[in-house]
């Protein structure tokens, strides 16, 4: 339910994703609040296309922003969003939380695919991203951060991810930014003073007999088998235009 309070905005956008008896794909729940709305966008194919709008600034200090999406069997959805989510500071000095919770069936597919996150100088923003997939579900999934905007130091992001298959993990990831992170976050085994970063992940079921091997992907980009039918590419850059374009090389070679 949607709040708007001293301690920020709670808000809950909500999609559901079913096969119909023409083999396309009918979203029967489509419900977006207060700084999250959802639009159903066109499609050339049987896949659902719904895109994310900001309807309002933020996740601003204070604010929890919740995004949960289920593709049920034999489902086929795509999500992007309009523009860059931009995390800013507020007037509560709580750290804001944006969670994503993805939920993929057998037989079904989704893509998760929004624009770049940028943590703004003085914010603080706590991202986790879960996505619980069935044995025979597909998923493609990036995420994309800059480090604030052009010419100014980053606020605090911390960014978690993990990716479940059949109950069993995938993947378990989490970076923290910023002032207030851990040490050596901008040092040369994380970032090496670049400030952009992005992570994509292909989870398919067919990699069980044949997956990628590991690879660089052009100069910013490093693409890693996971332990189990999925591949990790991980791309860190000085900008978020060289992010996006190693990311999209690879889903290309992965297509």
């Amino acid at each position: 339910m949607y709040r708007q309070g001293s301690a920020g905005v709670r808000a809950t956008a909500r999609v559901e994703a079913r096969a119909d008896k023409g083999g396309r794909t009918a979203l029967p729940v489509l419900d977006g609040e207060g700084p999250l709305a959802l639009r159903r966008t066109r499609s050339t194919t049987g896949a659902a296309r719904v895109t994310l709008v900001g309807a309002m600034s933020g996740p601003l200090g204070g604010d929890r922003l919740t995004v949960e999406a289920a593709v049920h069997e034999g489902a086929a959805l795509h999500i992007g969003s309009a523009a860059a989510t931009m995390a800013l500071p507020g007037q509560s000095e709580a750290a804001a939380h944006y969670d994503v919770r993805l939920s993929v069936a057998d037989d079904a597919e989704l893509h998760w695919l929004p624009e770049q996150l940028i943590s703004v100088h003085g914010s603080d923003l706590r991202v986790t991203t879960r996505a619980d997939l069935a044995e025979g579900a597909r998923l493609v999934l990036r995420e994309e951060q800059a480090l604030g905007r052009t010419g100014e130091p980053p606020g605090r992001l911390t960014s978690r991810l993990t990716v479940r298959r059949a109950g069993r993990l995938l993947l378990d990831q989490e970076l923290a930014c910023g002032p207030g992170a851990p040490g050596g976050w901008d040092g040369p085994a994380v970032l090496g003073g670049h400030r952009a970063v992005g992570q994509l992940v292909v989870v398919r079921p067919e990699f069980e007999d044949v997956k990628p091997s590991a690879a660089p992907v052009g100069e910013w980009a490093a693409l890693t088998p996971l332990a189990g039918p999925g591949v990790l590419v991980t791309a860190v850059a000085p900008d978020a235009l060289q992010v996006r374009r190693a990311l999209d090389e690879a889903l290309h070679r992965l297509a």
